[in-house]
């Protein structure tokens, strides 16, 4: 089981590097069909696998200049924020529910909408919609909440609406997008990470997982940098909207797996 996971840490981070959604879009979802962890066990280690991912990606991209250092700094601020209420709203869901499996079938159900209108976006609205070009302070840091606020609760870090709303609010190319979505990813989890520490709300985890997973994530980070700097935005198109469909359907997989559990399906 422990290469399995290592070879899902790794191969999530190295894609979502290169797609700029960090990996927990997919390690999330993937480990909850498992069964492996409690759902706040995976939210958490997935979130600082995406941590660790982000990290090293930022770094290794830094010389290509792909961030708007103003837009880039007030989106983060603003995921930081949202971070911090996802995470938040993610434990009021799981402090009122009382119960792992109902707080999965919403993380999952909302995974998979989220997952399936991004990916509605991308193949069709992305050439027939209009896109715009955000200059306002204050609505940046607004967008930068939404993004790291939904991140944050579905326990993914990064997932594929940042890519949409980068595209649709400020229109950026691919590559621009997923280095910036990066940026955000790096400050919205270091927040949710830091939330976790201050309100003494770890899981408990398995440090034999966590530190399989966090190197994972490092090694993917720094694979996705260096194939990202050689893919062109036409494969990384195509990448990132395979991914979207294998997500769905393991959201898909999941709602209904969580559903049984309560006795719904």
């Amino acid at each position: 089981m422990e290469a399995c996971i290592f070879l899902v840490c790794l191969g999530a981070s190295c894609v979502g590097g290169i797609c700029g959604i960090g990996g927990g879009v997919i390690i999330k979802p993937v480990l909850d069909a498992l069964g492996i962890m409690s759902v706040s066990a995976i939210s958490f280690l997935s979130g600082l696998t995406v941590l660790a991912m982000s990290s090293v990606s930022v770094f290794r991209q830094r010389k290509l200049h792909l961030v708007d250092v103003r837009t880039g700094g007030l989106l983060g601020a603003g995921a930081v924020l949202g971070g911090i209420g996802g995470n938040a709203l993610f434990q009021g869901i799981k402090d009122a529910a009382g119960n792992d499996a109902f707080v999965g079938m919403a993380q999952a159900a909302a995974l998979g909408v989220v997952t399936l209108l991004t990916l509605a976006y991308s193949a069709w609205g992305r050439k027939r919609l209009p896109s715009y070009t955000v200059t306002s302070p204050a609505a940046c840091v607004l967008i930068g909440v939404l993004i790291g606020a939904s991140s944050s609760f579905l326990g993914i870090g990064g997932g594929p609406i940042n890519l949409a709303i980068l595209y649709f609010a400020f229109s950026m190319d691919t590559k621009t997008a997923a280095s910036t979505s990066l940026y955000m990813i790096l400050f919205s989890q270091a927040a949710n990470l830091l939330t976790y520490l201050v309100k003494g709300t770890l899981p408990a985890v398995s440090l034999h997982y966590l530190a399989l997973m966090v190197s994972a994530g490092l090694l993917g980070g720094a694979l996705g940098a260096n194939i990202c700097k050689r893919a062109s935005a036409r494969t990384t198109d195509r990448l990132f909207s395979a991914l979207l469909a294998v997500i769905i359907l393991i959201c898909m997989y999941n709602t209904w797996r969580f559903a049984g559990r309560l006795g719904i399906a």
